[in-house]
């Protein structure tokens, strides 16, 4: 298992701080980072916990998968590699 974890559902309101916070209970947290546009600097809903151990990222899936976060119902599992984007830009026309 990973220590790095995906937490889904956020509220808006919701911020790093808040998230290491709620987190820190299951023991060390290495990082917590909220996913922002880069357009409006709003949350996307969603961010990343690292743990500091696998246990310990375990055992914030257990404890927190599920469960109201400011009147929302987090989602909070092992997060994926990120895949590779194709390119998106339109790029440069002659």
């Amino acid at each position: 298992m990973g220590r790095k974890l995906y937490v889904g559902n956020l509220p808006f309101s919701a911020t790093e701080h808040s998230l290491n916070e709620a987190f820190s209970q299951c023991g060390r947290v290495e990082s917590a980072k909220i996913i922002t546009d880069r357009d409006t600097g709003r949350s996307k809903g969603f961010g990343f916990v690292e743990m500091s151990s696998d246990a310990e990222a375990a055992q914030a899936i257990s404890r927190f998968n599920g469960s109201d976060f400011d009147g929302r119902t987090m989602t909070v599992n092992e997060a994926k590699p990120m895949e590779p984007r194709d390119n998106r830009g339109a790029g440069r026309r002659f």
